[in-house]
Parts: structure tokens; sequence; C-alpha cells
């Protein structure tokens, strides 16, 4: 089963936000992407290389709110005040040509595979029924694209490249087991906290201007600390 990373997910308390903190740290600008009317968001996208990009999502005040909980914790009252805040780095997606063999394999509860669709994409993802970050956002959200190439090959190419994806946890040999039970144990570094120290991603990202990062809310405290 071949499972590799897709995308990376930025939270903001609206998109405008979310872009200006992405030209504040990749010094590039994301242009809009569209609206998820099933989950009550809307984003901006590019790539990061060869079947991977980045996504800022905000939740979309234009449109009515669903029945159920938006994805990525967007309705999560700690979320909304991390984002309110300070656009971060949420969490992590993952592709596979098979959702439900991955999420039968998988030693955690990576939700349903649910049917999406906007415009002319439509696509399985691996949906919580409380929509909540998977283990904080350590964990990684699971799609399955129904397309015939990756979407991303369709998005602005900013000249930014995901070069490395590091995830800093108290339980290791915990996170390591579950991620190789999906078969995504190679795609990112996975670094020892102490325990009881909050857990955080950084994405390392080379742009035009230079090598950049984004981190997780816990991962830019621990950034000003060095």
């Amino acid at each position: 089963m071949k499972t590799g990373i897709d995308h990376l997910v930025i939270g903001a308390a609206d998109l405008a936000q979310g872009i200006d903190y992405v030209k504040e740290c990749l010094g590039v600008d994301m242009p809009y992407g569209g609206v998820h009317e099933t989950m009550g968001t809307h984003n901006h996208l590019m790539r990061l290389g060869n079947d991977v990009f980045l996504e800022v999502l905000a939740v979309n005040p234009g449109i009515e709110p669903p029945e159920t909980p938006r994805w990525y914790g967007l309705d999560d009252p700690y979320v909304r005040r991390q984002i309110q805040a300070k656009p971060t780095l949420l969490t992590w997606v993952v592709n596979t040509e098979n959702i439900e063999k991955l999420l039968h394999r998988a030693r955690f509860a990576f939700g349903s595979a649910t049917l999406l669709s906007r415009g002319n994409l439509s696509w399985y993802f691996g949906l919580p029924d409380d929509g909540r970050l998977l283990a904080g956002g350590m964990l990684p959200y699971v799609i399955e694209w129904r397309t015939d190439s990756h979407p991303s090959k369709h998005m602005t190419d900013a000249g930014c490249r995901l070069e490395r994806l590091d995830i800093y946890h108290p339980c290791p040999s915990w996170l390591r087991s579950i991620l190789e039970s999906i078969g995504a144990t190679a795609l990112v570094t996975i670094h020892p906290l102490q325990k009881n120290t909050p857990p955080y991603l950084v994405a390392h990202i080379l742009t035009p201007h230079g090598a950049r990062e984004l981190h997780s809310d816990a991962g830019w405290f621990h950034e000003t600390l060095r």
C-alpha cells in the first residue's frame, strides 16, 4: 500500500489573515482555491513540489454552517482561539490509492471514508464524526483522490518545495507505531520530547528566498525559546 504526503494545512481566522501569514513566512503569494460547501470552509492553494501542496483554510462566513462539525477541528473552541491569535500549521494529510484498506489496517480511528467534492474534483476523506484534529494534528488525515492525476499539478507553482516534515512528540514510539500501520513512517522525522510537553510540527520549505519554516502553535513557542 503506497502512502504519500498529500498536503499541509494552515488554519486561519480568515483567508486574508492566512495568506498574509504565508507571505510573511515564505515570501510568496497564494492564489484563491475555492469553497467547500459541505464543510463550510474555503481556501487558498499552491504547489509544494510533485504531488504535494499547501492549503490555507478558514471558516467561510458567506455560506450556511454545516449540520455536522467542520473538519480540521475548526469548530473546536481551543482551535478557534488559537487561529484567532495567529494562523498556524494545523496538521498534515496523506494520500492513498485505497482508503478503505488503509483505514482497516490502521491502529487508530482515522474516521470514516466520506465522499466530498468541489467543482470537478471529488475525493474520499477520512472524516471523524466530531471533526477533531487527530492527535492534536500530529497524526494525518487520509485522502483518496478520484482523479487521473494529482490536483497539485494544476495549482500555482510559486517555487516552493517541501523539504521535510518534523514531528516533535512526548510519545514517539506510540506515534511511530500508528504511522507504521498506515505506511507513513518514512514520510516524516519524529523527534522525542520530554513527557507532558506539547507536541508540534515543523515543515521545512525551500522557497525562492531560501529555506523557511512553518510551525504548529507549540512549535512557534518552542522556537522562541531557542
